[in-house]
């Protein structure tokens, strides 16, 4: 450890130089002792994956033992996540006399960066920071993963023998764009949405951000991966979990480990509990309580490697009430086409007829009406569907608001509104078509690009879910 510096300047240097030694492979990781609760002893630690210096906590029992101890790096779930957010958890497993690790989940350049070969990495270089400590047994060193974790852990166990197990808490059995649909549809289940909207937010919309290469990872297939996984392997749901289909899951899980021929498999739904083992009575609303239940399992599944590995054995599954369903990449190409003709349309009446009044010209009155009723009520939906839609995505479908006659008040005005569109579209070719002979060619035009629009409007509302029930 380098000599500590009231200097604001020394700390900074020393760290710097420690992070380049680590990178580089020419000194072991480095451990820097913090303050901890009297029962345990903490580390802070620098350790290299890759290009990256990666940074954690060790966590381990106080009391000294002549035996090693078994050891387990937690691997993030999705998003933002720091290693604080799996203390609570981690100081549980270290007073059942496992050393844990935690640590900060390598930065993400933007929402879609996500690589899960490279975080499976950067679990294994917390495997073998563990495996360098004089109170972990190497033959008992291995992952636990919540979440997206239950798609990396398998995946980093599949890469080396140095895993010695792994421990999947919500792990998905299906592709991530797959298990972020059932997700959503539960989410508009449980407020009371039906109709058109759970599918078109859950399939349409998705399917266009998975098109459009938004969606990370959207089509990973964990089940080839978990054939590949021979290690001892300990699968947990929680009973109430309405992010990823747990039934579903445990079911693959199972299949995939006997078609690989893992016979060690453990899996387990925990009765009361969410997707991140919090307890819960609907799997939505959660205590601030991590299940002691789900707590006794792991520790007692790790500790008891001990006696050699488990025999195979599956409980009752999770709740599930509906199967998931595949999501089809979109073709963003279209639907831009599609956009283009209907704003084209729709705004450029308006925008003509605004240039014209300008240089004093005025329009002939036949289907002026019905042509503006067309004109704004189409701009309207178009532009409110993807501002609706667009909300609805970045806060993950959470806030739906008031619900009317099984839809969100939104979803109602704009599904009322595209009635209008259609009804508007068919005036206005009816009334353009019988003034056809009186019509100027500048006006003819005008009335053509919006009539086109109406046209394009009425399948293209379809397919968003807007004239459907």
């Amino acid at each position: 450890m380098l000599p500590e510096s009231n200097s604001p300047i020394r700390p900074a240097l020393s760290r710097l130089l420690v992070a380049v030694l680590v990178t580089a492979g020419l000194i072991a990781p480095v451990h820097f002792a913090r303050a901890a609760p009297a029962d345990l002893v903490e580390q802070e630690v620098v350790f290299p994956s890759g290009e990256l210096t990666m940074h954690g906590t060790v966590i381990a029992p106080a009391a000294t033992s002549n035996s090693r101890r078994p050891a387990v790096v937690m691997v993030h779930g999705s998003g933002r996540v720091s290693r604080e957010g799996y203390r609570q958890e981690a100081e549980s497993f270290a007073r059942s006399g496992i050393v844990t690790l935690i640590y900060d989940k390598r930065p993400k350049r933007s929402e879609t960066d996500v690589d899960f070969s490279l975080l499976a990495n950067d679990a294994l270089a917390g495997v073998r920071t563990l495996r360098t400590r004089a109170d972990v047994d190497q033959a008992r060193t291995g992952l636990w993963g919540v979440s997206e974790g239950g798609w990396v852990a398998p995946l980093a166990a599949s890469r080396s023998a140095d895993v010695a197990f792994v421990v999947t808490v919500g792990g998905p059995g299906v592709s991530p764009a797959r298990q972020q649909s059932w997700n959503l549809v539960n989410r508009f289940a449980a407020a009371g949405v039906s109709g058109s909207l759970p599918d078109t937010v859950s399939r349409t919309t998705l399917g266009l951000i998975v098109g459009a290469g938004f969606f990370p990872e959207p089509g990973y297939d964990p089940v080839p991966v978990l054939r590949r996984v021979t290690q001892p392997v300990l699968g947990l749901w929680g009973e109430l979990d309405r992010v990823i289909p747990g039934a579903e899951s445990m079911r693959i899980f199972q299949e995939a480990f006997d078609r690989g021929g893992n016979t060690h498999y453990t899996l387990r739904a925990v009765p009361g509990a969410d997707h991140t083992m919090r307890r819960t009575s609907d799997g939505f609303r959660s205590l601030d309580e991590i299940s002691p239940a789900y707590l006794e399992q792991v520790s007692s599944w790790v500790t008891g490697l001990a006696a050699g590995p488990p025999a195979a054995s599956t409980g009752a599954p999770a709740q599930q009430d509906r199967r998931t369903v595949p999501v089809e990449a979109g073709a963003p190409w279209l639907e831009v086409a599609a956009v283009a003709v209907l704003l084209l349309g729709f705004a450029g009446y308006g925008v003509g007829g605004a240039v014209r009044r300008l240089r004093g010209r005025r329009d002939v009155p036949l289907a002026r009406r019905p042509a503006r009723w067309l004109a704004a009520t189409g701009l309207l939906s178009v532009l409110g569907l993807f501002g609706y839609l667009g909300y609805l995505a970045s806060t993950g479908a959470k806030n739906l608001g008031v619900v009317v006659l099984g839809r969100p008040l939104p979803w109602l005005v704009l599904q009322v509104l595209a009635v209008g569109v259609v009804v508007a579209a068919v005036a206005t070719i009816a009334v353009a078509w019988r003034a056809r002979p009186e019509l100027a060619r500048p006006h003819r035009l005008r009335l053509g690009l919006l009539a086109a629009a109406g046209v394009v409007f009425l399948p293209w509302a379809l397919h968003w879910g807007l004239l459907l029930p």
